[in-house]
């Protein structure tokens, strides 16, 4: 009689990022912060309207999480490396370094 041993998930959430909601728990502070400062200076002091201030406030989100997002925004903007067909003989490694010291040493 053998014994199967099955795993189950008990915490699904380890290893993910701590989130509120659909939000990142590491943007909170700083959207809010953001949205405070927004408030004060477009609504109070520049006396726009409330339309003018939430699309202050969404612009100033959305630089601040493209900018602080570690690898997910960025890792989307990695070049892709320039691939070319070439052909030319196989010459490993191992030999390319014998020539040379062969070349050094006849000099």
């Amino acid at each position: 009689m053998s014994k199967k041993h099955d795993f189950r998930t008990v915490n699904r959430i380890l290893g993910e990022r701590p989130r509120l909601g659909p939000f990142p728990a590491d943007q909170i502070f700083a959207w809010t912060l953001i949205a405070v400062v927004n408030v004060f200076i477009f609504n109070y002091l520049l006396k726009t309207s409330w339309l003018g201030t939430g699309l202050s406030i969404a612009w100033g989100w959305a630089t601040w999480w493209t900018i602080s997002t570690n690898k997910d925004f960025f890792g989307k903007f990695v070049s892709v490396p320039r691939i070319s067909r070439g052909y030319m003989r196989f010459q490993s490694i191992q030999q390319k370094s014998e020539v040379r010291n062969r070349k050094s040493g006849e000099k």
